[in-house]
């Protein structure tokens, strides 16, 4: 049974810069995602968007702040355990014990769950069966993949157009489809697509798609029945997600629907446990990249105290560090 002071669980910017801040304390951690890289849902749905509240960045792309995240990490050597989740928790000698997906027991000094919105799954595209990785996608985490494309964009939301901005000037072409004729993203992008050569079906759907080892084309279906092919290389299904707690509902942690109840020092209902960022809630929780960093630096200097009693609370600045 391998040991670790500190499990991390969610490798979104919570838990990175947990992952800085517990190695700032001397503290051994282990990040676990059931994601294939860290960066959680701002890696896997928006990588290319340009966030603007994050203090210090008048604006900074998702994949920068993530790059930059676990570089501000790396000289404190977090494990990274990357695709799996961490399923069962027990207690050993009054210690947390994490079963993992594959088998492996982790124990731990304490656990600090960052999870975001929790396990996220893609809402599929009901004519995608068969074509998933070969030119179907639920997300873009390399823009760069799909230079000199036909990409079919599916969806209304912000993601469909972020995507439409991002790819437009790299593909060969860009069509969004949409069942409704109104979005539901934000009125400034969608304007900002209209004035881009990206073509915009409303009251469509993508009835059938075209090819055999690799999507050649697909069938834009609107409303009334008229039917029309158009080239696709990639089809981009951005329909949204459902999200869920996963295992960690069944761990008896106190709940607010989705969410953890935490107390002011980040702590949950069982011993050890904490929880930081969008996961969690509280009287006044404001769900921002930026209140995530802030609770996970104050749930690893209370879970450094848990761990070792003599330690201090606050270990002081890391300027003071050299």
């Amino acid at each position: 049974m391998r040991e670790v002071d500190v499990a991390v669980i969610g490798a979104g910017p919570a838990g990175l810069f947990a992952a800085y801040y517990a190695g700032f304390r001397g503290l051994s951690v282990a990040v676990i995602d059931a994601l294939p890289e860290p960066g959680g849902q701002v890696a896997a749905m928006y990588p290319e968007k340009l966030i603007l509240d994050v203090a210090g960045f008048p604006a900074i792309k998702g994949r920068e702040l993530v790059a930059n995240l676990v570089a501000q990490a790396a000289p404190f050597h977090p494990e990274y355990l990357l695709g799996t989740r961490a399923e069962k928790l027990a207690y050993l000698d009054g210690r947390p014990v994490l079963g993992l997906a594959g088998g492996e027991q982790l124990h731990c000094g304490a656990v600090l769950v960052t999870g975001g919105l929790g396990s996220f799954t893609p809402r599929p595209l009901p004519v995608a069966d068969g074509f998933l990785g070969a030119g179907i996608v639920y997300f873009v985490p390399q823009p760069a993949e799909l230079a000199g494309q036909d990409v079919v964009i599916v969806g209304g939301g912000d993601s469909a157009f972020d995507w439409a901005v991002t790819l437009q000037p790299i593909a060969r072409s860009v069509t969004l489809v949409h069942r409704r004729e109104k979005f539901r993203a934000h009125a400034s992008t969608v304007a900002r697509v209209r004035s881009l050569p990206v073509r915009v079906v409303v009251n469509a759907e993508v009835t059938r798609l075209y090819g055999e080892d690799q999507v050649t084309g697909a069938e834009l279906t609107v409303r009334g029945g008229v039917a029309e092919k158009v080239p696709a290389s990639t089809v981009v299904a951005a329909l949204g997600f459902t999200a869920d707690l996963g295992p960690l509902a069944e761990w008896g942690l106190t709940l607010d629907r989705r969410h953890i109840v935490v107390d002011s020092t980040m702590a949950t209902n069982l011993p050890r446990i904490f929880a930081a960022g969008d996961i969690t809630e509280y009287p006044g929780k404001v769900r921002l990249i930026a209140t995530g960093f802030g609770e996970a630096a104050t749930a690893v200097n209370n879970a450094a105290v848990t761990i070792d009693p003599t330690a201090h609370l606050f270990p002081g600045h890391s300027s003071d560090a050299g």
